[in-house]
């Protein structure tokens, strides 16, 4: 890809080298990206002896920009500093802008434990990345997009289960479309199903699946949409067409990827909706609701000043509580959301007085499962394996916080205090 600039940087940021500490080098030689295609950036750490546990390194997200880490990502390196040989480990990140426009990330911290030269103990240091600036550009001819979407390859194919030019009221079609894309990661395409209006027919979507893999590099996968259509009354109909514009990388040319549309044929009585009207039934409803309403207005006119103070300290109560922070943590376990996992855990550890539950063993291991799967293709299984394991543990690390928390509440065993005597028995021996 053709970029309109290209920067290479390698700094080290650390102390003098004559200190012999470790020293951080950043590797970022594009500047300039097409949304959905991804940059190359390199963090490594180099210091002079060895580190006893790996470098902490920095997630690097920010609003509109994808970051990835491709299959091993991070390895063992070494150079040579000032003479010498040093050993270190070096990231790699895959960053992709989602839109065009500007794009800054702050400057990073990566926190590093090396064995001190003199006395071999362990010692951290952190150090800290410059600002990175890049941008996010559209291809000329491509500015008309909306979506826009740049890929090697990208094909719609269309499947339909059922008989629609022949139904009956009761019976269903569904339709399935499903996009496979190379050269850009699935989450860039958009929702493929538009609305379905056919008069007699009711539209069930099913939820998008969302495929990803990584082919030595370069990203692919699809996304699959369907929609059961159910006959509940004679009509007929068109079901749309649908189509996508994109802009293919290798030809350079704005493409477009189609399915054909369908007719929809019931053969039945219409639905109706008209049934006679019983005007003196009508009537009479409409009396009660009057009275029905006026008597609410007036209970809801005395009670509902003490009542709303009442529930909205109760639900200030509630919102405030362990149980609470607790349960919207299990509910984001349970629905494997990366998003809401660390706010509320966060959220629920600040609410526990002993001990932060966040540095239970069983916690950090399956945070950390959670998060290398994440970044890594093709290890689904991985990250399904660290949610279940942190479902698991939250329960225990739970007990053994609020164990320490009512053990700290607890009086003094001798409140009277002299001489492991009760001061009743004190005063009676004196």
């Amino acid at each position: 890809m053709r970029l309109a600039a290209v920067i290479a940087m390698a700094f080290a940021l650390a102390t003098p080298l004559e200190a012999q500490e470790p020293v951080l080098q950043v590797t970022f030689e594009e500047t300039e990206a097409i949304p959905g295609q991804s940059l190359s950036l390199r963090l490594t750490v180099l210091a002079p002896t060895y580190m006893p546990d790996p470098p902490v390194w920095p997630s690097l997200e920010a609003p509109n920009l994808l970051v990835r880490l491709p299959e091993r990502s991070t390895g063992p390196t070494s150079k040579e500093v000032n003479g010498e040989t040093w050993s270190g480990v070096t990231r790699h990140y895959r960053i992709s802008p989602m839109v065009p426009g500007a794009f800054v990330i702050p400057p990073q911290e990566v926190v590093v434990t090396w064995a001190d030269p003199e006395t071999n103990e362990p010692r951290k240091v952190t150090l800290t990345t410059e600002r990175l600036t890049f941008s996010g550009i559209l291809p000329e001819g491509a500015e008309g997009l909306d979506p826009f979407i740049a890929a090697d390859a990208l094909e719609l194919k269309q499947e339909v289960a059922g008989e629609p030019e022949a139904m009956q009221p009761g019976d269903s079609v569904t339709r399935t479309i499903r996009a496979t894309i190379r050269g850009t990661s699935p989450m860039f395409l958009p929702a493929l199903l538009p609305p379905t209006d056919v008069v007699g027919m009711a539209a069930y979507p099913d939820e998008p699946v969302l495929e990803e893999s990584d082919d030595r590099g370069i990203p692919s996968g699809a996304r699959t949409e369907s929609v059961t259509l159910v006959a509940e009354g004679g009509g007929s109909g068109e079901v749309p067409a649908i189509s996508l514009d994109w802009y293919n990388l290798k030809s350079g040319k704005v493409e477009t990827a189609s399915v054909d549309g369908f007719a929809i044929e019931v053969d039945g009585p219409p639905v109706s909706s008209s049934k006679p009207r019983d005007w003196r039934a009508i009537g009479l409803a409409a009396l009660a609701a009057v009275l029905t309403l006026a008597i609410v207005a007036w209970l809801l006119h005395r009670l509902l000043p003490p009542l709303g103070r009442w529930l909205r300290a109760r639900r200030v109560e509630r919102l405030a509580s362990e149980k609470h922070a607790y349960g919207q943590l299990k509910r984001a376990v349970a629905s494997r959301d990366d998003a809401a996992l660390r706010p509320a855990l966060d959220g629920w550890a600040a609410r526990v007085a002993g001990p932060d539950p966040r540095d239970h063993p069983g916690v950090r291991d399956a945070l950390v499962a959670i998060g290398a799967a994440r970044y890594r293709r093709g290890a689904s299984g991985d990250a399904g394996a660290g949610w279940r394991v942190l479902a698991a543990v939250l329960p225990e690390a739970r007990r053994d916080a609020l164990a320490r928390d009512r053990l700290a509440a607890l009086p003094p065993l001798n409140p009277g205090g002299s001489g492991g005597w009760p001061a009743a028995i004190v005063s009676e021996r004196e």
